[in-house]
């Protein structure tokens, strides 16, 4: 019926280290959420952050334009809103501005009720020895797991 829908940010990870994630709502127009039932959406190069009233947009988040969509269709690049309790709002705010931290999108998906989720992240970045040591790892793992195939 429904296919799984399931759009990730892979370079959040290597980039970031994620401290706490939290899945929140968004705001789509009919024409976004259709364009993201067909996969037709990146969150590559996106970011979240506060306006002056305290509430969460992700930024440079990318929906394809709605193929059947008229004069009414939807822009490519807008700001989201991004629905989250109070209480989670005031604790990811105050982190980012007192720490310095990053709100990162994770994960972008469809829940069983058909509704598109963002699952977000507190991240602080990583320093350019944290990325040669994150490589070094994973080269590592790959190595081992090629010798273990072969026994």
């Amino acid at each position: 019926m429904q296919k799984n829908i399931n759009i990730q940010n892979r370079k959040a990870r290597f980039q970031y280290d994620i401290l706490d994630t939290y899945t929140a709502g968004i705001v789509l127009t009919g024409t976004e959420i259709k364009s993201i039932r067909m996969s037709k959406a990146s969150i590559a190069e996106s970011f979240c952050e506060f306006n002056e009233r305290g509430e969460l947009f992700v930024v440079n988040m990318y929906i394809e334009e709605y193929a059947f969509g008229t004069h009414y269709n939807h822009k490519p690049r807008s700001t989201r809103k991004l629905l989250l309790n109070k209480k989670e709002l005031r604790s990811l705010n105050k982190e980012v501005k007192n720490s310095g931290l990053t709100i990162v999108p994770l994960r972008l998906f469809l829940n069983e009720r058909g509704l598109a989720k963002l699952t977000i992240a507190l991240a602080k970045g990583k320093k350019l020895h944290d990325k040669r040591e994150t490589i070094k790892d994973r080269d590592n793992k790959r190595n081992l797991d090629r010798i273990k195939k072969s026994y």
